[in-house]
Protein backbone atom coordinates (compact mmCIF):
# COMPACT_ATOMS: atom_id res chain seq x y z
CA UNK A 1 0.00 0.00 0.00
CA UNK A 2 1.09 3.45 -1.05
CA UNK A 3 1.91 5.66 2.12
CA UNK A 4 0.76 9.22 2.66
CA UNK A 5 3.91 11.30 1.42
CA UNK A 6 1.44 14.54 1.90
CA UNK A 7 2.12 13.42 5.70
CA UNK A 8 5.51 12.68 5.52
CA UNK A 9 6.83 16.05 4.00
CA UNK A 10 4.98 18.13 6.70
CA UNK A 11 6.59 16.26 9.29
CA UNK A 12 10.11 16.83 7.90
CA UNK A 13 9.23 20.71 7.30
CA UNK A 14 8.13 20.42 11.06
CA UNK A 15 11.65 19.37 12.59
CA UNK A 16 13.06 21.85 10.29
CA UNK A 17 10.73 24.17 12.13
CA UNK A 18 11.55 23.19 15.74
CA UNK A 19 15.46 23.24 14.71
CA UNK A 20 14.72 26.85 13.51
CA UNK A 21 12.67 27.95 16.74
CA UNK A 22 15.83 26.26 18.54
CA UNK A 23 18.11 28.60 17.21
CA UNK A 24 16.05 32.02 16.81
CA UNK A 25 14.77 32.13 20.68
CA UNK A 26 11.12 32.24 19.49
CA UNK A 27 9.37 31.54 22.39
CA UNK A 28 8.47 34.16 25.43
CA UNK A 29 11.39 32.47 27.15
CA UNK A 30 13.98 32.85 25.22
CA UNK A 31 14.36 29.00 24.88
CA UNK A 32 11.88 26.51 22.18
CA UNK A 33 8.75 24.77 23.75
CA UNK A 34 9.92 21.69 25.32
CA UNK A 35 8.78 18.19 25.97
CA UNK A 36 8.79 16.49 29.61
CA UNK A 37 11.98 14.76 28.54
CA UNK A 38 13.83 18.05 27.81
CA UNK A 39 13.54 17.96 23.86
CA UNK A 40 11.67 20.05 21.42
CA UNK A 41 8.63 19.24 20.70
CA UNK A 42 7.73 18.30 16.65
CA UNK A 43 3.66 19.33 15.97
CA UNK A 44 3.12 16.53 12.87
CA UNK A 45 -0.08 17.47 11.26
CA UNK A 46 -2.62 14.12 10.61
CA UNK A 47 -5.07 12.94 8.30
CA UNK A 48 -7.69 15.57 7.20
CA UNK A 49 -10.10 15.45 9.38
CA UNK A 50 -7.79 14.36 12.25
CA UNK A 51 -6.17 16.46 14.81
CA UNK A 52 -2.12 17.15 15.03
CA UNK A 53 -0.05 15.05 17.13
CA UNK A 54 2.65 16.60 19.19
CA UNK A 55 6.05 14.43 18.95
CA UNK A 56 9.29 14.51 20.45
CA UNK A 57 12.55 15.05 17.88
CA UNK A 58 12.89 11.46 18.61
CA UNK A 59 9.68 10.33 17.93
CA UNK A 60 8.89 12.22 14.54
CA UNK A 61 12.89 11.00 13.63
CA UNK A 62 11.58 7.29 13.96
CA UNK A 63 8.15 8.16 12.44
CA UNK A 64 9.75 9.06 9.00
CA UNK A 65 9.80 6.18 6.86
CA UNK A 66 12.24 4.28 4.64
CA UNK A 67 12.09 5.39 1.24
CA UNK A 68 14.69 2.91 -0.30
CA UNK A 69 14.23 3.01 -3.97
CA UNK A 70 11.90 0.27 -5.16
CA UNK A 71 11.76 -1.52 -8.35
CA UNK A 72 9.46 1.16 -9.84
CA UNK A 73 11.37 3.98 -8.97
CA UNK A 74 14.56 2.59 -10.98
CA UNK A 75 12.19 1.61 -13.76
CA UNK A 76 10.72 4.96 -13.88
CA UNK A 77 14.22 6.88 -13.90
CA UNK A 78 15.97 4.29 -16.35
CA UNK A 79 12.66 5.07 -18.72
CA UNK A 80 12.41 8.53 -18.12
CA UNK A 81 15.88 8.78 -19.38
CA UNK A 82 15.37 7.42 -22.68
CA UNK A 83 12.23 9.24 -22.76
CA UNK A 84 14.00 12.67 -22.51
CA UNK A 85 16.42 11.87 -24.97
CA UNK A 86 14.20 11.16 -27.58
CA UNK A 87 12.97 14.43 -26.53
CA UNK A 88 16.39 15.78 -27.24
CA UNK A 89 16.29 14.27 -30.40
CA UNK A 90 13.01 16.39 -31.58
CA UNK A 91 13.90 19.18 -30.22
CA UNK A 92 17.16 19.13 -32.21
CA UNK A 93 15.53 18.73 -35.31
CA UNK A 94 13.27 21.81 -34.19
CA UNK A 95 15.75 23.78 -33.95
CA UNK A 96 16.95 23.06 -37.66
CA UNK A 97 13.70 22.59 -39.45
CA UNK A 98 10.98 23.99 -37.75
CA UNK A 99 9.00 28.05 -39.85
CA UNK A 100 7.95 28.73 -36.64
CA UNK A 101 9.82 30.88 -34.10
CA UNK A 102 6.68 29.67 -31.43
CA UNK A 103 7.95 26.14 -32.07
CA UNK A 104 11.51 26.76 -32.16
CA UNK A 105 11.50 28.64 -28.73
CA UNK A 106 9.36 25.44 -27.20
CA UNK A 107 11.68 23.75 -28.49
CA UNK A 108 14.31 25.80 -26.81
CA UNK A 109 12.62 25.40 -23.08
CA UNK A 110 11.87 21.70 -23.72
CA UNK A 111 15.80 20.93 -24.43
CA UNK A 112 16.86 23.61 -21.40
CA UNK A 113 14.79 21.84 -19.33
CA UNK A 114 14.89 17.85 -20.46
CA UNK A 115 19.16 17.92 -20.59
CA UNK A 116 19.74 18.73 -16.74
CA UNK A 117 17.02 16.24 -16.07
CA UNK A 118 19.00 13.57 -17.49
CA UNK A 119 21.85 14.57 -15.79
CA UNK A 120 20.09 14.61 -12.54
CA UNK A 121 18.58 10.70 -13.35
CA UNK A 122 21.88 9.67 -13.81
CA UNK A 123 23.58 11.06 -10.83
CA UNK A 124 20.43 9.36 -9.08
CA UNK A 125 21.25 6.31 -10.70
CA UNK A 126 24.76 6.81 -9.50
CA UNK A 127 23.92 7.31 -5.99
CA UNK A 128 21.43 4.20 -5.55
CA UNK A 129 23.54 1.96 -7.71
CA UNK A 130 20.81 1.50 -10.43
CA UNK A 131 22.06 -0.04 -13.79
CA UNK A 132 22.31 2.94 -16.28
CA UNK A 133 20.92 1.51 -19.39
CA UNK A 134 16.78 0.60 -19.20
CA UNK A 135 16.13 -2.62 -18.79
CA UNK A 136 13.31 -5.20 -19.94
CA UNK A 137 11.25 -2.30 -21.51
CA UNK A 138 10.70 -1.94 -25.22
CA UNK A 139 10.51 1.75 -26.62
CA UNK A 140 7.36 0.96 -27.77
CA UNK A 141 6.17 0.20 -24.62
CA UNK A 142 6.72 3.85 -22.67
CA UNK A 143 3.61 5.96 -23.40
CA UNK A 144 3.89 8.75 -25.70
CA UNK A 145 7.69 7.34 -27.82
CA UNK A 146 7.50 8.36 -31.52
CA UNK A 147 7.88 5.49 -33.37
CA UNK A 148 10.97 4.90 -35.83
CA UNK A 149 8.59 6.17 -38.45
CA UNK A 150 7.18 8.91 -37.20
CA UNK A 151 10.69 10.49 -36.69
CA UNK A 152 11.13 9.74 -40.09
CA UNK A 153 8.86 11.72 -41.26
CA UNK A 154 10.00 14.26 -39.21
CA UNK A 155 13.16 14.53 -40.32
CA UNK A 156 12.49 14.41 -43.40
CA UNK A 157 9.20 17.14 -42.62
CA UNK A 158 9.77 21.11 -43.61
CA UNK A 159 8.12 24.58 -42.89
CA UNK A 160 4.78 24.41 -41.51
CA UNK A 161 4.24 20.30 -41.82
CA UNK A 162 7.45 20.57 -39.66
CA UNK A 163 5.81 22.69 -37.18
CA UNK A 164 2.34 20.62 -36.98
CA UNK A 165 4.18 16.97 -36.88
CA UNK A 166 6.82 18.38 -34.20
CA UNK A 167 3.79 20.00 -31.93
CA UNK A 168 1.88 16.79 -32.74
CA UNK A 169 4.42 14.46 -31.58
CA UNK A 170 5.61 16.13 -28.79
CA UNK A 171 2.45 16.55 -27.26
CA UNK A 172 2.19 12.83 -27.15
CA UNK A 173 5.46 12.33 -25.94
CA UNK A 174 4.52 14.73 -22.48
CA UNK A 175 1.06 13.10 -22.14
CA UNK A 176 3.13 10.20 -22.19
CA UNK A 177 5.76 11.57 -19.44
CA UNK A 178 2.94 12.28 -17.39
CA UNK A 179 1.43 9.15 -17.19
CA UNK A 180 4.65 7.40 -16.74
CA UNK A 181 5.21 10.38 -13.54
CA UNK A 182 1.88 9.65 -12.45
CA UNK A 183 2.51 5.84 -12.04
CA UNK A 184 5.77 6.69 -10.34
CA UNK A 185 4.18 8.39 -7.80
CA UNK A 186 1.59 5.69 -7.32
CA UNK A 187 3.80 3.07 -7.22
CA UNK A 188 7.73 3.94 -6.20
CA UNK A 189 8.47 5.00 -2.94
CA UNK A 190 11.79 7.03 -2.90
CA UNK A 191 11.19 10.79 -2.38
CA UNK A 192 14.14 12.02 -5.21
CA UNK A 193 11.96 10.46 -7.51
CA UNK A 194 8.52 11.54 -6.19
CA UNK A 195 10.07 15.09 -6.83
CA UNK A 196 11.31 14.96 -10.06
CA UNK A 197 7.91 13.00 -11.13
CA UNK A 198 6.30 16.18 -9.62
CA UNK A 199 8.33 17.96 -11.46
CA UNK A 200 8.16 16.36 -14.86
CA UNK A 201 4.29 16.15 -14.46
CA UNK A 202 3.91 20.36 -13.60
CA UNK A 203 6.48 21.69 -16.18
CA UNK A 204 5.16 19.19 -19.17
CA UNK A 205 1.49 19.69 -18.16
CA UNK A 206 2.29 23.25 -18.70
CA UNK A 207 3.95 22.88 -21.93
CA UNK A 208 1.39 20.68 -23.04
CA UNK A 209 -0.97 23.68 -22.45
CA UNK A 210 1.19 25.97 -24.46
CA UNK A 211 1.73 23.50 -27.45
CA UNK A 212 -1.97 23.29 -27.80
CA UNK A 213 -2.62 26.62 -28.02
CA UNK A 214 -0.19 26.94 -30.54
CA UNK A 215 -1.35 24.35 -32.51
CA UNK A 216 -5.46 26.03 -32.32
CA UNK A 217 -3.64 28.93 -34.00
CA UNK A 218 -4.06 31.23 -30.38
CA UNK A 219 -0.65 32.20 -29.41
CA UNK A 220 2.87 30.68 -27.28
Amino acid sequence: MKRPRRVIALTVTGLGLAASLALSGCSSDDTPEASDTGGPRVVAPGEPGEPAKTLTADEAKQARRDDSPNSADFAYVQMMIVHHRQALVMTGLAGRHADDKQVSRVAERIAAAQRPEIGAMDGWLSRYGGPREQQGHQHAEMPGMATASELGRLRKARGTQFDELFLKLMIAHHNGAVTMATDALSEGNNVLVEEMANDVIAQQSAEIARMQKMREGTGD
